[in-house]
């Protein structure tokens, strides 16, 4: 039986959240207890060599649960959601829907594996060059106005999914939401979410983060990492590691680079929130805060009444 016949129909329990929310810690503890397989939903934690700056569990962690979907592509790479998903529905065929545990924040990636994706329009590639370049020479916030005028849908989300929803409207005259909602679809998965969001605290949780991140040698790893991986690198997209090589270079201090990467981080883990807000069926949604001392409990009765649907 394929990992698509086998998961059809299965409910598959996926815990997510923006960024530094918590989520890792709460299914790692949760998965050590029921002896699940991670599989982790980090379009940026794929990447080799990417450690500190994508809160990379560490080699411990990942001695006391199996992980998949971590170290799975070299930096240079471009792993689409429609290829990540295919990847991530092998690994939940491998371990049984039953045994598994999802937990990330990229929400492409979730969309995708949960729901089918449409088909990408062809597209043609000179043309396609030539407005990549001029989409490149715009900042993030000059793309983000101009997906709002094209496909306002998409405006909420990330850089590389700006560029594409500009990309694909301009080349082929249609929306990418528009081609998703004429795509017919049906649950891949009976999806169920635990949505970990620590609330007003996360800003403290953010910057408490960054600052751990900077004392483990993030900007030793980005040293690193230069002399191997070419500039125009896809991994580079992680978020804080534009700024770190800048840091690196000596073009800002260290004062400065911390509070453009605390700015960034904050924006992006508000996409998240809207993302989740908007793309998540409410009666399927659990929500906890991390900070909660009954956390593991709480995560323990969400995880329970799965089994007994």
């Amino acid at each position: 039986m394929s990992s698509s016949d086998a998961s059809a129909g299965a409910e598959l329990r996926i815990i997510c959240g923006p960024t530094a929310a918590g989520k890792s810690a709460l299914a790692l503890a949760l998965a050590e207890r029921h002896g699940l397989t991670l599989v982790s939903a980090d379009s940026r934690q794929l990447y080799r060599g990417f450690d500190i700056g994508t809160a990379k569990p560490g080699a411990g962690e990942r001695a006391r649960v199996p992980h998949r979907g971590i170290d799975v592509a070299e930096p240079v790479e471009r792993w689409s959601a429609a290829r990540w998903a295919a990847d991530a529905g092998r690994w939940i065929g491998e371990a049984g829907a039953g045994r598994v545990l999802v937990v990330g924040g990229t929400g492409l990636y979730l969309r995708a594996l949960v729901s089918p994706l449409f088909e990408s329009p062809p597209l043609d590639e000179g043309r396609r060059t030539a407005l990549a370049q001029e989409l490149e020479a715009l900042t993030t916030d000059e793309l983000r106005r101009r997906v709002r005028a094209l496909d306002p849908v998409r405006a909420h989300l990330g850089r590389t999914q700006l560029l594409r929803a500009a990309e694909v409207v301009l080349l082929t005259g249609r929306r990418i939401s528009d081609l998703q909602r004429e795509a017919p679809r049906g649950p891949r998965w009976r999806a169920r979410w635990l949505l970990a969001d620590p609330g007003g605290a996360l800003h403290e949780q953010l910057a408490a983060r960054l600052d751990a991140m900077l004392a483990a040698g993030w900007a030793d790893e980005v040293r690193a990492l230069e002399r191997r991986v070419p500039p125009d690198a896809p991994a580079w997209q992680a978020c804080g590691y534009d700024t770190v090589r800048a840091l690196v270079r000596g073009t800002l201090d260290i004062a400065a680079a911390r509070e453009a990467i605390l700015v960034s981080t904050r924006q992006y883990a508000k996409r998240q929130r809207t993302w989740f807000r908007h793309q998540l069926t409410a009666a399927r949604v659990t929500r906890l805060d991390p900070r909660d001392p009954r956390r593991d409990a709480l995560a323990e009765d969400w995880w329970n009444a799965g089994a007994s649907e």
